[in-house]
């Protein structure tokens, strides 16, 4: 039977421990707990805003001898709970960067956002592999593995993890690599939230200057024609190119472009490191299917790589749905287009099938807890999580997995796939990977102190196989 903790006693140690702690009703506290996805309203019971990795390390301590579970959060990306009953560790003050042009290695803090990254490199010729959005947390996205669009070409953005600083369950820091705590290091390169709070990285950098990259819109008549041509295109493409489709409805809201607004829409998206000129002929494919609305897609800076996805960087609640498909075939395109083409009545704004494969498949460093390596396909939906409508997007997103079942595979991706508890861990993990999880953090954490240790934790003793867990999918945030 656990005991309620003494709130009072827990914030005055708290507060002799670190510098800043936030509580309910100030100001500190309401900016720390924002998210960017508004469905999702944080309510610890207090928030460390910490300025250095000790402060990170004593804020676990203190928690752990309260019996206090510890969450953490940086740029407000990744919420999966709300943390009731939690404190809140904060790690966006972590914010140094350091770019070392002659090794390829950047040195990042737990609250430096890729944009930074992409900025400190850029006079260097570097690439830092950042995923679809420059505006997340680093630590966020390669926690969850990251699929970015040069992926096919560089393989997993954690993958160039060449070590991480992180405090553990029972407030130790420490440091995770090739060489040193390599469970630890086997467990952060896709768990998650599930071993430690990372307070900083070295990532590797990738010699890439320049990009040929972008996004290529297509009007509502012109969409059953432009998937069709993409899905067997796609399928052909060789590992420089990265590629994913996305149908959309986007609404007329400011970031909006007049000429995408308020319409449906049809947007392939490609990024090709090889010889630009190879690049724009294997293109050639998509662009004389139809006339475009907009093409964006030209040799760039690849600091300016998020215009291959053009992701919203404005809070916004959002349903999300996430699924992988053993194929995408021509089969499966027709129905992805019974489902969310022009003529079909759904709520998503986006329906996105992104190409996966490549370089993904074959770990850079050592294995690691990322599973679905070998997924070469996965889908993502978007919708609206206002209340007046959210149980119509999520019957909407359901209707659309129902309607994919046969080509479905079991599993998700840790950054597609919100949620919690042993179910979500049994998806993304896979059952091997999560019950080894389950064995480094009870080495670590042995209190169980961490929010995303529970994931693991609550796995029972005869946990059921993925492909059962597969019959409960967890439908947005």
């Amino acid at each position: 039977m656990s005991v309620a903790p003494d709130t009072t006693a827990f914030a005055h140690a708290l507060g002799a421990a670190v510098s800043r702690v936030h509580l309910p009703g100030s100001a500190g506290y309401a900016e720390l707990t924002a998210t960017y996805n508004l469905c999702t309203r944080l309510t610890p019971l207090a928030v460390v805003e910490a300025q250095t990795a000790h402060d990170v390390a004593a804020a676990v301590r203190v928690a752990g001898e309260h019996g206090v579970p510890v969450g953490v959060q940086s740029t407000g990306h990744g919420p999966w709970a709300t943390m009731a009953g939690a404190v809140l560790v904060a790690t966006r003050g972590l914010d140094g960067l350091m770019v070392d042009p002659v090794s390829r290695i950047a040195r990042i803090g737990a609250g430096v956002r890729w944009s930074a990254v992409l900025e400190a490199a850029a006079p260097h010729g570097l690439a830092p592999l950042c995923g679809s959005s420059p505006s997340v947390g680093v630590v966020g996205l390669l926690t969850g593995g990251g699929h970015g669009p040069l992926a096919r070409t560089y393989g997993l953005s954690a993958d160039r993890v060449l070590s991480f600083d992180v405090v553990t369950g029972d407030g130790v820091l420490r440091r995770a690599s090739a060489t040193e705590n390599l469970d630890l290091y086997w467990g952060l390169r896709g768990g998650k939230g599930t071993l430690g709070i990372v307070t900083g990285l070295e990532l590797e950098l990738v010699h890439q200057p320049e990009v040929y990259a972008g996004a290529v819109w297509f009007d509502a008549p012109d969409i059953p024609a432009v998937v069709r041509t993409w899905a067997q295109w796609s399928q052909l493409l060789p590992d420089e190119g990265t590629t994913s489709i996305a149908v959309m409805r986007l609404p007329a809201m400011p970031g909006v472009p007049p000429m995408l607004a308020g319409r449906t829409t049809v947007s392939v998206r490609f990024a090709w490191t090889g010889d630009p000129a190879v690049g724009e002929e294997l293109l050639r494919a998509i662009r004389s299917v139809a006339a475009p609305v907009v093409d964006l897609v030209a040799v760039r800076p690849y600091a300016e790589i998020g215009i291959v996805h053009s992701d919203p960087e404005d809070p916004m609640t959002a349903v999300e749905t996430h699924l992988l498909l053993e194929a995408f075939d021509a089969a499966a395109a027709d129905r992805l287009l019974d489902l969310v083409g022009p003529q079909a009545a759904t709520t998503q704004l986006m329906v996105e099938v992104r190409r996966l494969g490549g370089a993904v498949s074959t770990p850079l460093r050592g294995e690691s807890v990322f599973g679905h390596r070998d997924a070469q396909w996965t889908v993502l939906a978007v919708g609206l999580g206002i209340p007046e409508i959210a149980d119509l997007v999520r019957a909407d997103a359901r209707r659309i997995v129902d309607g994919l079942a046969p080509w479905r595979r079991p599993g998700a991706l840790p950054n597609f796939h919100a949620g919690s508890g042993p179910d979500w861990a049994l998806r993304v993990f896979g059952e091997d990977g999560a019950r080894r999880l389950r064995e480094v953090s009870l080495r670590y954490d042995p209190d169980g102190v961490l929010l995303g240790s529970r994931n693991v934790r609550a796995l029972p003793v005869g946990a059921a196989t993925v492909a059962a867990v597969e019959e409960e999918l967890v439908l947005g945030a």
